[in-house]
C-alpha cells in the first residue's frame, strides 16, 4: 500500500544497567512508549522527576489509530511543550454534521465562541502525535527512552516493584519506587499480575479505511445513519493531515475481519460512497470491535495503570487517547508531590478516586453511543429511527441523537481534594473543573491564562483586598515555600505598584471575568493539573492554606490514619 508517512526507526541502545551485577534502582519506570507513557514521562519531567521509558518496539504507531485530539488534550500537550507541533500539522475542525439517509438532520459547533488558544478538535494521525511527543522527550534530560526493551516479568509490593527486561543482548533486572504501566488494552503486565479489566464487548464490527485522495470536502465531522451508499449501516468521515481521509464503515457482527480488510472488498464500499470516478489509494485498513471496560482499581501496590491498560472505550466520541491524557495529568503532579516529600502517600489514592469517576463517565457516554448506533433488537431500532425522523423538524429530538458524545474534560465533582464553594458563584468553574482558557496580557507575555497555570499551585485574585490582607497571604505562601511548595499568585486587573511578588494579568476583553464569574472580587486556588481546587469571594489566607492542605491530601491522610 502507498503511504503518506514514513515511520522513524529509533535506535536500540545497550544500557549500563544491563551490565550491573545487581538490579539498578530508578525512581519511576514507565512501560509503554505510546501517548500515555510518553505523556507521563513529560509530565513528571516538568516537575523534576526522572523516568525510564521502556518500549518493546522501536517506532511510533502503524496506521492512523486515534486521530481526534480534543481541546483539553491539546492544552495538556501545550503545557508539555509539544502541542504547537500538533496544531501546526493537524486539521482543525469545530463543525459536525449528522445525516439520516441522504438528508442532513442537524449540525453542531463545538466551539461557537471565539478567543480560545486551541480549537475544539484537530484530526491528526496518532503516529504524528507520538513522533512529536518523542521529539519533546528527547529534549528533556529527566527522560531516558529505551527502545526494544521488553518487560517480561513484574513483581510488586508496598515498597516498590522489580521488573525483568528482555533485549537482544539478554535479560536484565531493574527496581523502582513506582511502576507506571501503559502497555495497551490487552496489557500483558495486567494479565501477569492476575488483574482484570471488566466490562462489555459489543457484537458489532467497524472497518477503518484510511485513503489518500485530493478532495475539496470541508474539514468537518460527517456521520451517516443508514447511509444511502451503505444501507442499514452507519458511516463516519474525517479529514486528516497529508490528504488522508478516515472512513469508518459499520460491518455487523457476522463479517470476517480478515476478508473485510482486503482491497477488493474495501474498494466497492469506497466507490459507492465517493463515486467510481474519484481517484484514491488505500493507505491503511483495520477492523475493530467495540469494547467498554475498566479495571476495578488502577493501583496495585506500587504499580499504576494508565491509558488503555486501565480503561478502554469504543472509538466513537474520541474518549480513548483523550481520556488517557487526562488520567496522566491527574497522576503526574500527585506522584511528584509524594516523591518529593510535599504530600502524604494517601494523595496517590485520589488518582484512582478521581479517574475511576472519569472512566465511568467515558464508558457511560461510549456505551450509550454504541447502543444508539447499533440497536440490539427491533424495539430499540424503532426508537432510534423514530428519534432520527423527528430530529428533522424538532430540536428536542436532536438532543437524543447519539453518534458519539465527543470528549470533554472531566469535572471531579465529589473529589476529597475539593473545598466546597462558600460564595455565590455561577457553577461553570466550580471546584473539580478543568480550567478554561481566556486571553490575558501581562505576566509572561504568552497572552493566555493557561500558560500561567500548571506544574504548581496557583492563587488567582481579583479585587481590592487591602495591603494588610495581601501581606498576610504572601507570608502564608512564604511559609509553605519553606517546605518546597511552589505557589504562584496571579493578580487580575490590579494596579502594578501596589505590591511585589505577584504576577499581574490584565483581562483586556473581559472574558476571564466572564468565564470565571470573577465579579468585583474572587479568589481561586488552582491545582498543578489546571483543575480548580477551591474558590471564594473574599480573600482569607487561612482558608486558602486549609484548602491547599486538603488539595494535597493531608486531610485524607488524617482520615486514613484515624
Amino acid at each position: 500500500m502507498p503511504s503518506s508517512y514514513t515511520n522513524p526507526d529509533y535506535p536500540y541502545v545497550h544500557s549500563p544497567d544491563q551490565d550491573a551485577n545487581d538490579p539498578v534502582h530508578h525512581p519511576v519506570i514507565i512501560v509503554g512508549g505510546g501517548p500515555a507513557g510518553l505523556a507521563a514521562a513529560m509530565d513528571l519531567a516538568l516537575q523534576g522527576i526522572k523516568t525510564v521509558v521502556l518500549d518493546d518496539n522501536n517506532t511510533v504507531s502503524v496506521g492512523s489509530r486515534a486521530i481526534c485530539l480534543a481541546k483539553r488534550t491539546l492544552e495538556i500537550c501545550d503545557r508539555y511543550g509539544c502541542g504547537q507541533a500538533m496544531l501546526d500539522k493537524g486539521v482543525t475542525w469545530n463543525l459536525g454534521k449528522v445525516y439520516f439517509g441522504e438528508e442532513q438532520i442537524y449540525e453542531f459547533n463545538l466551539l461557537p465562541e471565539p478567543d480560545h488558544k486551541v480549537p475544539a478538535f484537530i484530526n491528526l494521525q496518532q503516529y504524528y502525535m507520538e513522533e512529536y511527543m518523542v521529539n519533546r522527550c528527547l529534549e528533556m534530560p529527566e527522560i531516558e527512552l529505551r527502545w526494544l526493551h521488553k518487560v517480561s516479568r513484574v513483581s510488586t509490593d508496598d515498597s516498590g516493584a522489580t521488573i525483568v527486561v528482555e533485549t537482544r543482548d539478554g535479560e536484565y533486572r531493574m527496581t523502582c519506587d513506582y511502576l507506571l504501566v501503559a502497555d495497551g488494552a490487552n496489557s500483558p503486565i495486567r494479565t501477569s499480575l492476575g488483574l482484570e479489566s471488566k466490562g462489555q464487548i459489543f457484537e458489532d464490527r467497524f472497518l477503518i479505511a484510511d485513503i489518500i485522495m485530493k478532495a475539496d470536502f470541508p474539514a468537518e465531522r460527517r456521520f451517516w445513519f443508514n447511509a444511502p451508499f451503505h444501507p442499514d449501516q452507519s458511516t463516519l468521515l474525517h479529514k486528516q493531515a497529508d490528504n488522508v481521509w478516515r472512513i469508518d464503515f459499520q460491518l455487523g457482527w457476522d463479517t470476517d475481519p480478515e476478508e473485510e480488510k482486503k482491497i477488493e472488498n474495501i474498494r466497492p464500499r469506497v466507490e459507492a460512497m465517493l463515486g467510481v470516478d474519484r481517484e484514491w489509494e488505500l493507505e491503511w485498513a483495520s477492523v475493530y470491535t467495540f469494547r467498554c471496560r475498566k479495571m476495578d482499581s488502577f493501583i496495585h501496590h506500587r504499580v499504576f495503570f494508565i491509558g488503555d491498560s486501565a480503561h478502554q472505550v469504543s472509538p466513537f466520541g474520541a474518549r480513548g487517547a483523550n481520556g488517557a491524557l487526562q488520567s496522566v495529568e491527574n497522576l503526574g503532579w500527585k506522584l511528584a508531590a509524594v516523591m518529593q516529600g510535599r504530600a502524604p502517600q494517601s494523595l496517590l489514592q485520589t488518582y484512582d478516586t478521581e479517574r475511576q469517576h472519569g472512566a465511568r463517565e467515558n464508558i457511560l457516554n461510549s456505551t450509550r453511543a454504541t447502543d444508539f448506533m447499533t440497536p440490539k433488537n427491533a424495539v430499540t431500532r424503532v426508537f432510534r429511527d423514530t428519534v432520527l425522523d423527528m430530529s428533522r423538524e424538532y430540536p428536542f429530538a436532536r438532543a437524543l441523537v447519539n453518534s458519539g458524545r465527543l470528549s470533554r474534560p472531566c469535572t471531579y465533582e465529589d473529589s476529597p481534594l475539593n473545598t466546597a464553594d462558600t460564595g455565590d458563584f455561577e457553577p461553570g468553574m466550580r471546584p473539580g473543573s478543568a480550567c478554561t482558557d481566556a486571553p490575558v496580557s501581562g505576566g509572561n507575555g504568552s497572552g493566555w491564562l493557561l500558560n500561567h497555570l500548571g506544574n504548581h499551585f496557583s492563587v488567582m485574585l481579583k479585587g481590592e483586598f487591602g495591603t494588610a490582607r495581601l501581606k498576610e497571604l504572601q507570608d502564608s505562601i512564604a511559609s509553605l515555600a519553606n517546605r518546597d511548595e511552589h505557589i504562584e499568585i496571579l493578580r487580575v486587573d490590579a494596579p502594578r505598584g501596589d505590591s511585589t511578588g505577584f504576577v499581574y494579568l490584565t483581562d483586556d476583553k473581559g472574558l476571564l471575568a466572564q468565564r470565571y464569574d470573577l465579579g468585583r472580587s474572587a479568589v481561586y486556588l488552582i491545582r498543578p493539573d489546571q483543575h480548580v481546587a477551591a474558590r471564594w469571594r473574599e480573600l482569607d489566607p487561612t482558608a486558602i492554606a486549609g484548602a491547599l492542605e486538603r488539595a494535597m491530601g493531608v486531610e485524607a491522610d488524617v482520615e486514613q490514619a484515624a
